[in-house]
C-alpha cells in the first residue's frame, strides 16, 4: 500500500467514525473526491483487515469495533485509567460538575476520560463533539485554550489555522470564528495562566481548564489538560477562579505521577505564567474581547 492509498484509507476510517448508521459507497466517494471503483477497492481492503463491515441488505459501510478495541487496549496500557480516574472522580465529587482529561497527541488534543459530579438538577452532559475519543475543538474550549497557551504564539496560531476554526453548529455564540478573533483570547489565556470558555463550547455553559506538565521532565511541553464544565448559572467569575485553583492542585498531583511510558510530542517550551488571582470585580468584557 503506497502513501496515497494509505492516506485515503485512513480518510475513510476517520469519516466513518461517529457514523453508526453507516455511509453509502457513493457518499464516501464524493466526500473523499475518489472514483467509485477506487473507493470500493479501499473499502474491500479495510473489510479484509477487519476494520469495516457492510450492513446486510443496506449496502451501507460502517466501522467494526476493531479500532475502538485497539484504542482501548492502548489507553489501558498507558496506565492512564488507573492514575486519572480517581483524580477526576475527586474533582467531580467536590465541584458537582463535569471533570475531564484531554491528552496531547501531536497537534491534537483528545478527550480521554471524564467523571460527572452533578447528581440532580442542572447538569452538563456533552454531546459527541466533547465526548471521549474525540478531538477537542481547540479554539472554542477552555481545554484547548489552556493547552495552546503553553505553546509559542506562532505555533499555537498555526495549529488553530490548520483546523480551519471549524465550529459545530451546536457550539456557543461567543466562539471565535477567525484566527484574528482568536488571537486576543489566546493572549488573555496566557496572561491568566488558565483557560476559560464562556458560552463557547455550548450555549449556556461555562468551563475552566489548566495544563498538565510531566513533573519528571524539566522544561517539558504540556502533556494534557484538566477541566471542569457546567451550566453557566454556576460558572460565574468568582466560582471559575475557585475551580481553577482546585484544578491547578489536581494538575500538579497528576503531573507528579504521569506515566513515563506515555509517548508525548517533544516541544521545548515552558508552562504559561502562574495563574494570578482574578477578582470578582473584573467583568468578562473588561478582560477579554467579545468573541465573534
Amino acid at each position: 500500500m503506497n502513501q496515497s492509498t494509505t492516506k485515503r484509507a485512513l480518510g475513510i476510517l476517520e469519516h466513518l467514525a461517529g457514523r453508526p448508521d453507516g455511509v453509502m459507497l457513493t457518499e464516501l466517494g464524493e466526500i473523499l473526491s475518489l472514483p467509485k471503483s477506487a473507493t470500493h477497492r479501499l473499502l474491500a481492503l479495510l473489510q479484509e483487515a477487519g476494520y469495516v463491515q457492510q450492513a446486510p441488505g443496506t449496502a451501507r459501510y460502517g466501522l467494526t469495533l476493531k479500532l475502538a478495541m485497539l484504542g482501548l487496549r492502548h489507553y489501558v496500557c498507558t496506565g492512564l485509567d488507573d492514575l486519572v480516574q480517581p483524580i477526576l472522580d475527586g474533582l467531580a465529587a467536590e465541584s458537582g460538575e463535569l471533570a475531564r482529561l484531554a491528552v496531547v497527541d501531536g497537534d491534537r488534543l483528545v478527550w480521554v476520560a471524564k467523571a460527572q459530579g452533578a447528581r440532580s438538577g442542572l447538569r452538563y452532559d456533552p454531546d459527541i463533539d466533547h465526548d471521549t475519543g474525540h478531538d477537542v475543538v481547540l479554539h472554542a474550549t477552555a481545554a484547548g485554550k489552556a493547552w495552546l497557551a503553553t505553546l509559542p504564539e506562532s505555533e499555537a496560531l498555526r495549529i488553530v489555522a490548520e483546523t480551519g476554526l471549524q465550529t459545530p453548529d451546536r457550539f456557543g455564540p461567543r466562539a471565535a470564528r477567525t484566527v484574528e478573533a482568536f488571537r486576543p483570547l489566546l493572549r488573555d489565556t496566557r496572561r491568566l495562566g488558565i483557560g476559560e470558555a464562556v458560552e463557547e463550547g455550548e450555549p449556556g455553559t461555562g468551563a475552566v481548564a489548566v495544563a498538565v506538565f510531566d513533573a519528571s521532565r524539566r522544561d517539558s511541553a504540556a502533556v494534557a489538560t484538566l477541566s471542569l464544565a457546567g451550566p453557566m448559572l454556576r460558572f460565574g467569575r468568582e466560582r471559575r477562579v475557585q475551580l481553577a485553583e482546585r484544578l491547578a492542585m489536581a494538575a500538579q498531583d497528576l503531573g507528579a505521577i504521569w506515566p513515563l511510558r506515555l509517548p508525548t510530542t517533544a516541544r521545548v517550551t515552558g508552562p504559561p505564567a502562574p495563574a494570578r488571582a482574578i477578582t470578582p470585580r473584573e467583568t468578562d468584557d473588561e478582560r477579554r474581547p467579545t468573541a465573534v
